[in-house]
């Protein structure tokens, strides 16, 4: 149905034209009525269960795909076409450039710009680049040992010989390590949604959240979000009542 909604609206978009040029007397898909899209139900995990995943991949090469998902909200293809020169490390500025998305199709693997269309930069935590200076020491030793010199270009995100991985590769590693855990079965990309509902919960405004997960609109974020907002409002009318409440009592005491 989702597919079918997407072809309908480009089928109006061109006979709309065509109806401006005087091809057509009027628009023949305006007759037709979109399918209804059942919206699939978003899945998350909490504090603890992402902790416990973290832990539990750390050994593992699934470790930083799986980092950079839950601590950023990168979508797959932004992680698997994220380079070192995207990176800066530095004490100071400690954040990404995220300026490509890795599109799995027929013929391997392309690199196209991100889903909104335009780059954004994610501020980076300091455990976050922590994990990530240790990653690139470790993946430097490795390919050092093939005789390979990793660069500016090379992906963070790689195979043993430096080479890019494949988007579904990354996927069906994923349901493999996940299947080796007690914790629920979700998606790769419900590791976004895990770092955005633990943003939201935390009390990040949702405008800060929707530049961070890279949507086109904040109406996107709260959409797609606003089941955490329930929560949210309860604890925005707690805080304004406490301030409030603060407020009455220091002007009882000058009265």
């Amino acid at each position: 149905p989702r597919t079918v909604h997407h072809y309908r609206r480009v089928l109006i978009k061109a006979l709309g034209q065509a109806v401006t040029w005087e091809r057509l007397s009027r628009n023949p898909a305006r007759a037709t009525t979109s399918p209804k899209v059942e919206r699939k139900k978003m899945l998350a995990y909490d504090v603890g269960q992402t902790a416990t995943l973290l832990e539990t991949l750390r050994p593992t090469r699934m470790f930083i795909p799986v980092l950079l998902a839950v601590t950023c909200g990168l979508r797959r293809g932004e992680i698997l076409a994220l380079r070192w020169r995207h990176l800066d490390l530095g004490d100071n500025r400690r954040q990404m450039s995220i300026e490509e998305s890795a599109e799995q199709t027929n013929d391997g693997v392309r690199y196209k710009e991100p889903k909104s269309g335009r780059a954004r930069t994610v501020a980076l935590s300091a455990s976050t680049v922590a994990e990530l200076k240790a990653h690139r020491t470790r993946q430097a030793e490795e390919q050092l040992r093939l005789g390979l010199r990793p660069n500016g270009d090379s992906f963070v995100v790689a195979q043993v010989d430096g080479s890019p991985l494949q988007p579904r590769s990354l996927t069906h590693e994923w349901v493999r390590v996940l299947g080796k855990t007690a914790l629920p079965r979700i998606r790769f990309h419900d590791l976004r949604h895990t770092h955005a509902t633990q943003m939201l919960s935390a009390g990040v405004h949702p405008k800060v959240a929707s530049e961070r997960l890279g949507h086109s609109t904040i109406g996107i974020t709260l959409d797609l979000y606003s089941h955490v907002m329930p929560g949210m409002q309860a604890d925005a009318a707690e805080q304004v009542d406490a301030a409030l409440q603060v407020a009455i009592s220091a002007s009882r005491k000058t009265i």
